[in-house]
């Protein structure tokens, strides 16, 4: 290509912007235009404008935020350029024709031409908008292209955005009998506006011939040689297709137990923590990434310091996992006496199996201050025969604050609250949460029983205990309330949800069966700060509070409303008789007793759920980039920053900045009063059936009683779980409350 026809094809791209945005403020392309040809006598069109688009924006005044548009149009060019040479037409001419040539080479999976016709092909690529290419930034149309289209087998991308959001959704409807076309067109419009994003898994794997459909996992290990290994087997096949893994080890027998009647014996959960980080750094997802694992252990549990210090980063390494992260499950007793200063009890699960005949942590409070765990932990105390390791509850505390400040870790998981709100509590027992600590459903290790041969054929034969699947999407909150198209939205949202129970082929049994049973989906929500900056309402007040708690409940109703129309149409979830969905306690633990909400927990009653747990809250930290929007219901971290990658650094503004929204960002991450945090969360759990990944921001210079009240305020609001104990030593302001 001559120079000429690049320096023309360059002209008309700046024309294409001048013409949107306007002459003056692509003035800043102008400046650097000249210095192209030089600087770049031999380059290709691609790497004009990829020189364009760093230089340009290198020296763009932070407060023109229209620039990530800007660039993300530049790159545009260069993604539909690559594509038209390698297509021989135009973008998005050719729908069918696309999914049949890449069906073929294997790139897509055959189910795309096997399950639609010609036709259908035909008639889904008139729905695609190109234009809503345009929504995304630029990072988060980088992030789209890298991470999530389809790629052949050199890693060169073969799909547009467009095409990625239709193929979705033609993979989550693939078996809808009824208006299929139609459910198409509207989980396209779903995603395609942005107003949601489907899970990682999904937006990865989802019309690939590869890979699974949903997020998280969770196991319990059995204690057992077998049980242990096996779990390790299952996590490891997990990972491999792109999962994040939450494992509890509380009921593996402490270091010290017997073993088949010899004391001593056991070297406790240390070994087998060390064996699953070893797991999640070798099983890397074909070289994309490490695995990610979370284990969980009781604070009762007599290996708790020890798993305290796995993330340290001094001691002895041979009693570190640094590649592991960890999360504690504290009943209501314990955080009573971390309050009061008094002794906390220490026992090895196993010895309590063997003498009291029962196991601890089936156990959990039922009411606030009185019920079964407490009754069951006195009388483990009250017992001679059983050995203990007593110490004062403040100091377990203090370990488990020292390790959150030096490494973010452990999660925090209130067992008690979490039981009391299971909604199928008549099924089982939640007993820890996943990776990111925002999936609360019931448990059970899988138990081994034999092994034979049969017809010269190993087989193996186990107990399936409840192995949790997370099946997430979220709501984007700074582009669906403002557009008031949540009805509309949570209705598509929840179909597609449930459709991937069905689709999902999950490389392990007993994980597929509790799939089934409990039909589980996690719908959360990303874009909280942006939607209070759009709604010019700060942090730290009584009205984000208050919006939090009514915009939740709505969710919440809009979410089991749609669950339940779905039930009338395809069934309830095999589980559901004898849940506190059918029985309506679910509604009384809320306190939802108006007259809208009373109709419609009659209407489950009558109709079902097809799904036995509804919300989740994730971080969604990489979709909230695509979607322009910010993570989670976290504060921002700045309103500029830049983001660093391998090869590029660019500067980075907060979703809708300008002179009416700054004021509500300016008070980052690290500077807004966590107590407020806290109570905006306090609302939120209220409605959502599981949990929530909530982080806590503070600088490691906070005073330790400080950060304790923190964590006493989010048990006594109510709140099951926090994530990481996120902290800084820099850019640290005006942060009052931390030495309050």
């Amino acid at each position: 290509m001559t120079t000429e026809i690049k320096t023309t094809k360059v002209d008309q791209i700046i024309n294409s912007l001048q013409m949107e945005f306007g002459e003056e403020k692509i003035e800043p392309l102008l400046k650097v235009s000249n210095r192209w040809l030089e600087r770049y006598p031999e380059g290709t069109v691609s790497e004009w404008i990829a020189a364009m688009v760093l230089e340009t924006i290198s020296f763009v005044a932070e407060d023109e935020t229209y620039w990530t548009f800007v660039a993300s149009r530049i790159y545009l060019h260069e993604v539909y350029s690559h594509e038209e040479a390698q297509r021989g037409e135009k973008v998005y001419a050719n729908f069918a024709g696309h999914v049949e040539n890449l069906v073929e080479r294997g790139l897509y999976s055959s189910v795309l031409t096997e399950k639609y016709s010609k036709e259908e092909l035909v008639e889904l690529g008139k729905i695609i908008e190109p234009e809503r290419d345009k929504f995304f930034t630029y990072i988060g149309l980088k992030t789209f292209m890298d991470r999530y289209v389809a790629v052949d087998y050199n890693t060169k991308p073969v799909e547009l955005p467009q095409e990625r959001w239709l193929v979705i959704a033609m993979t989550l409807m693939q078996d809808e009998t009824e208006d299929r076309l139609a459910k198409i067109a509207e989980s396209y419009w779903a995603t395609s506006n942005l107003y949601m994003t489907v899970a990682t898994p999904t937006l990865s794997n989802a019309g690939k011939p590869h890979g699974q459909l949903s997020s998280c996992f969770i196991d319990t290990v059995d204690d057992s040689l077998q049980g242990i290994y096996d779990s390790n087997t299952a996590v490891a096949n997990l990972s491999k297709f792109g999962g994040g893994i939450g494992v509890y080890m509380g009921k593996v027998r402490s270091r010290g137990s017997a073993i088949r009647g010899f004391e001593g014996a056991s070297s406790g959960v240390l070994p087998w923590i060390k064996q699953l980080n070893n797991t999640a750094v070798s099983v890397d997802q074909l070289g994309q990434r490490q695995g990610a694992i979370a284990v969980y252990l009781d604070v009762f549990h007599k290996d708790i310091f020890t798993f305290l210090d796995l993330k340290l980063n001094n001691g002895d390494e041979r009693m570190r996992a640094h590649d592991i992260f960890t999360g504690v499950c504290l009943p209501d007793l314990y955080m009573e006496q971390v309050e009061k200063r008094g002794d906390w009890h220490l026992f090895d699960p196993h010895e309590v199996r063997e003498v009291m005949g029962y196991s601890l942590e089936d156990f959990y409070d039922e009411e606030r201050g009185n019920g079964s765990f407490r009754q069951k932990y006195e009388e483990c105390v009250n017992n001679p025969e059983l050995s203990r390791e007593t110490v004062p509850a403040i100091e377990l505390m203090k370990r488990i604050l020292r390790s959150q400040l030096e490494t973010g870790t452990p999660f925090m998981f209130y067992r008690d609250e979490v039981n009391r709100a299971n909604a199928n509590k008549h099924e089982g027992m939640i007993y820890s949460s996943n990776l990111c600590s925002e999936i609360a459903q019931n448990m059970s290790a899988t138990e081994f029983e034999s092994v034979t041969l049969e017809d010269d054929i190993v087989v193996t034969r186990s107990k399936p205990g409840d192995f949790v699947v997370c099946n997430l999407s979220s709501i984007n909150l700074g582009r669906a309330v403002p557009a008031n198209v949540l009805e509309r939205l949570i209705k598509i949202q929840v179909r597609m949800l449930d459709n991937v129970i069905e689709l999902n082929k999950i490389p392990v049994v007993q994980a597929a069966r509790t799939n089934s049973r409990y039909r589980g989906i996690g719908l959360g929500t990303f874009g909280w700060h942006h939607l209070l900056a759009l709604k010019n309402i700060q942090w730290e007040s009584d009205e984000a509070v208050d919006l939090a708690d009514k915009l939740y409940e709505q969710i919440a109703y809009l979410t089991i409303s749609a669950s339940m129309e779905l039930s009338k149409e395809k069934g309830a979830y095999p589980l559901f008789e004898g849940s506190d969905w059918q029985t309506g306690h679910y509604f009384d633990y809320k306190g939802y007793d108006s007259a809208e909400w009373n109709e419609l927990r009659a209407e489950v009653a009558e109709n079902g759920m097809r799904n036995g747990y509804l919300m989740a809250v994730a971080p969604n930290s990489s979709t909230s980039v695509i979607a322009g929007s910010t993570a989670s219901i976290d504060p921002i971290f700045k309103p500029f920053f830049h983001e660093e990658k391998r090869d590029y650094k660019l500067p980075t503004v907060a979703p809708d900045l300008d002179h009416n929204t700054y004021d509500i960002y300016r008070r980052s991450a690290y500077i807004v009063d966590q107590r407020w945090s806290v109570k905006q969360n306090a609302a939120r759990q209220r409605h959502i059936d599981q949990a929530i990944s909530f982080n806590i921001y503070v600088p490691n210079t906070i005073r330790a009683s400080v950060l304790l009240d923190l964590h006493i305020q989010a048990w006594r609001s109510g709140m099951k779980t926090t994530y990481y104990t996120r902290s800084s030593a820099t850019d640290i302001e005006e942060c009052e409350w931390c030495h309050s």
